[in-house]
């Protein structure tokens, strides 16, 4: 880590003795051994200068919050959990722009981790470090280390690699193939064509940039290309895309509507209302149309990976969407549903929880129970 500092400050006690109870419970059976779980949060600096002692005494009120540790250094086998290297997490976000704007302008980067102290009765097997490592971390969004200086490795600056080219003039379709492959484009059979007739005609290879790019524009997510396809029944070309037929409904019976699919919002027909403004210098009553702005917000794969983080990014997504539809609007109203899997609660299964003759129908393996 070159040309940068870093500093690691203990922080408060991490888990409730109620969380810590739980993963205890489920610990005895399968490691014995194990006879104290303590954790406690454990803060990364990472600056491009040294910090001086007003800067240390600064950040050091900065992080302190929430329950005090023990003031003795904790005792037992290290499990350091810590953001995936190569992510920033959106706590390290909040506390770096905190810090920043208290005069810190020299920290580059907090992050935080949870210090977890294991004692147990002997050394831990690896079969019983297994059963622990699940219980503490989402191995989706986070790791886990032996030592706390292996945090160092969230900060790494590398080099950009170079621009690369895709030999189609030599290697043909299957170049690209590779490539699609490689990448991780998920690039359709048709998309490689037009890709590889185009870059053909204009006589040169394209880069990873261009592909890359290609395959985010052009993705589902932005274009909407299935909403938007030809729609044909047994055969039979339909009039409206599958999008157009969703916006018939409203076509033909749109209501009170005053904008209807606008930057994923709508806004209904309100009435009309005094509302409080300054006017002239003093506040007054000014009579105005008072519409109703409504958006939904669906974040099925952020959430699934990591609940808290999933969930802050619908919301950010539905305040942007608000705000691009009615100029001036203010969110006043928030409902949440969600939607979970079977609970497969002991003792208490449900008829539609098993829906094989095999039992439990399960839950891909990346996503955390």
């Amino acid at each position: 880590m070159q040309n940068m500092h870093f500093l690691s400050l203990r922080g408060s006690a991490a888990l409730s003795p109620f969380r810590l109870s739980k993963i205890f419970d489920v610990l005895k059976s399968s490691a014995p051994n194990i006879s104290h779980i303590y954790t406690e949060f454990v803060h990364f600096v990472f600056s491009d200068s040294a910090l001086i002692d007003a800067q240390q005494n600064t950040l050091k009120q900065i992080l302190t919050y929430g329950p005090k540790s023990n003031s003795e250094a904790p005792t037992g086998e290290l499990f350091l959990v810590i953001p995936r290297i190569g992510t920033i997490s959106p706590w390290a976000s909040r506390a770096t722009d905190i810090a920043q704007n208290c005069g810190l302008g020299n920290i580059k980067r907090i992050e935080r981790g949870i210090a977890f102290y294991i004692t147990s009765n002997s050394a831990l097997t690896e079969a019983e470090k297994n059963v622990l490592k699940p219980l503490i971390h989402d191995r989706m969004t986070e790791m886990v280390f032996g030592d706390l200086k292996d945090a160092e490795k969230l900060y790494h600056n590398t080099e950009p690699k170079p621009l690369s080219s895709v030999d189609i003039a030599q290697g043909g379709k299957a170049a690209l193939n590779a490539a699609n492959n490689e990448m991780g484009l998920a690039l359709s059979p048709d998309e490689v064509d037009y890709l590889f007739d185009n870059f053909t005609k204009i006589g040169r290879n394209p880069t990873d940039v261009e592909l890359m790019m290609f395959a985010q524009a052009n993705s589902e997510h932005c274009r909407h290309k299935i909403f938007n396809a030809d729609w044909v029944i047994d055969g039979v070309p339909q009039d409206n895309s599958l999008f157009g037929m969703i916006r018939n409904t409203h076509k033909l019976n749109p209501g009170h509507t005053v904008v209807a699919y606008s930057d994923n919002s709508s806004i209904v027909q309100g009435q009309k209302t005094k509302r409080f403004y300054p006017q002239n210098g003093a506040y007054d009553f000014v009579e105005d149309d008072m519409h109703y702005l409504m958006k939904v917000e669906t974040h099925n794969h952020p959430t699934a990976i990591s609940p808290f983080a999933g969930a802050a990014t619908g919301a950010g997504g539905e305040i942007r969407d608000e705000g691009a539809t009615g100029s001036g609007s203010k969110p006043k109203a928030g409902l949440t549903g969600f939607s979970v899997s079977n609970l497969n609660i002991p003792n208490f299964e449900q008829p539609w929880e098993n829906f094989s003759n095999q039992g439990q129908y399960g839950k891909p393996a990346r996503i955390a129970s």
